[in-house]
């Protein structure tokens, strides 16, 4: 399906990726199905788009990239609501703040998006804990994970260099001109 959006464009969504939050977001309670928008870039900042209203978008990231020791404790009526066993059957987001002065960005830690990856069905739960805050400051944690994430794909990759590859070229070349002998010499 073809969804407009004032952020994005015009996108082609597989309807098998929309979300279905029943009870809608928090002060957008009638708006219930979203999609995941990643735009590619190197912030790891994805965007929650509504299907059915082509200016809401919130900005969402996965909150253990920036803090590594989060822990959504979910009670077991919240599990059910998403249709989940344990906390590893879901995705958990964390809605962004991002004001003019991006270094003041901040994250929703006390009430988290809880996504059934499986049933695509979700829900923003507000969690019980007291410790957790509404507008985490995050920006510099997200910076220093940024910074610190190694991109490097030598590391993963076997990497030549031009030389060696036409060496290479060279080198399969005379194989197959060999191959090509030793058949002849055969027959």
């Amino acid at each position: 399906m073809k969804v407009n959006t004032t952020r994005f464009g015009e996108l082609q969504v597989n309807e098998n990726d929309v979300i279905n939050f029943q009870e809608g977001l928090l002060g957008f309670e009638k708006l219930t199905k979203y999609f995941v928008v990643d735009p590619g870039d190197s912030t790891l900042i994805l965007w929650l788009q509504s299907t059915e209203d082509a200016e809401v978008a919130f900005p969402i990231i996965e909150p253990k990239i920036f803090k590594p020791d989060y822990t959504a404790k979910l009670l077991p009526a919240d599990m059910n609501s998403v249709q989940i066993e344990t906390i590893a059957d879901a995705r958990i987001y964390s809605i962004l703040t991002i004001p003019q002065d991006i270094t003041e960005m901040s994250a929703n830690l006390k009430a988290p998006i809880v996504i059934n990856n499986k049933k695509k069905i979700a829900k923003q739960i507000v969690l019980q804990d007291s410790k957790l805050s509404v507008k985490y400051e995050m920006y510099k944690d997200l910076k220093s994970y940024i910074v610190a994430y190694s991109s490097d794909d030598s590391k993963r990759t076997t990497v030549s260099e031009p030389k060696a590859v036409s060496e290479t070229a060279e080198a399969t070349n005379t194989a197959s001109a060999n191959n090509s002998k030793e058949r002849t010499s055969e027959a």
